[in-house]
């Protein structure tokens, strides 16, 4: 991690005669994007394979009724399916995994007394909500900081709600054995994109800056990769 955090105080030394005392701010930003960036292709991939598992519905469809009484033919049916398809069920998570390092870097690295001097605006970097809230309160000069950063977020979050609803309701129809569960999962899941508040809230300022960052990139890159599939569906869905 000491490399990310040479990365990132470098491109403060860089970015010092244009942003000033918020370089190490920007630093932050241009760092959670050239991270994001780095790990596109594997967003790439995921979003392919998402495609592909939604064209194999209907054959996994096929296969749970086929192999309702034998869960361990149904398992290797799946299994085969999916390697005669390329498809790897895993592959959405990779992204989200690879950053794991990166968020934990902004998290224990950046934070305290190292971002001491550091500001976004009159944010401190190192500091957290409840001390912009003792100091100046909600509409103090902290404050306003993440009245920002929370509106963005808010938005961004609403933007992916709306988003997901409409790829839950557009999916084909399993028309195998229901999953336990399936249900549920399918209302909470569209509200987890506003659990970004909450760890905005809670986080120093530095990991905040990559978490709305990193969050406002995959809204709009999953927007991208999937924008060629919205006008088919919704042809589909009026048919």
């Amino acid at each position: 991690m000491s490399v990310f955090a040479s990365l990132v105080e470098r491109l403060a030394d860089l970015l010092q005669p244009l942003f000033a005392t918020t370089a190490t701010a920007a630093a932050i930003v241009l760092f959670t994007l050239l991270v994001r960036l780095a790990i596109h292709p594997l967003s790439r991939a995921s979003a392919r394979g998402q495609k592909a598992r939604t064209r194999l519905a209907p054959q996994l469809a096929e296969l749970r009724r086929k192999h309702a009484k034998n869960p361990e033919r149904l398992a290797k049916a799946i299994t085969e399916l999916h390697a005669r398809e390329k498809v790897s069920p895993f592959a959405g998570i990779l992204p989200a995994l690879l950053q794991a390092p990166a968020f934990l870097l902004m998290y224990h690295l950046f934070a305290g007394d190292r971002m001491a001097g550091h500001t976004l605006f009159a944010a401190p970097l190192g500091d957290r909500w409840a001390d912009a809230l003792g100091d100046g309160g909600v509409f103090g000069a902290a404050g306003a900081v993440y009245l920002v950063l929370f509106a963005l977020v808010a938005a961004v979050a609403t933007f992916t709600y709306r988003r997901t609803k409409r790829q839950l309701a557009t999916q084909p129809l399993d028309l195998g054995q229901p999953t336990p569960g399936a249900g549920t999962i399918a209302k909470i899941m569209p509200l987890l994109s506003f659990g970004t508040l909450v760890t905005v809230a809670v986080v120093p300022l530095a990991a905040a800056l990559y978490v709305v960052t990193s969050t406002t990139w995959a809204a709009a890159e999953r927007a991208f990769l999937f924008r060629e599939e919205a006008a088919p569906r919704a042809l589909a869905t009026r048919a």
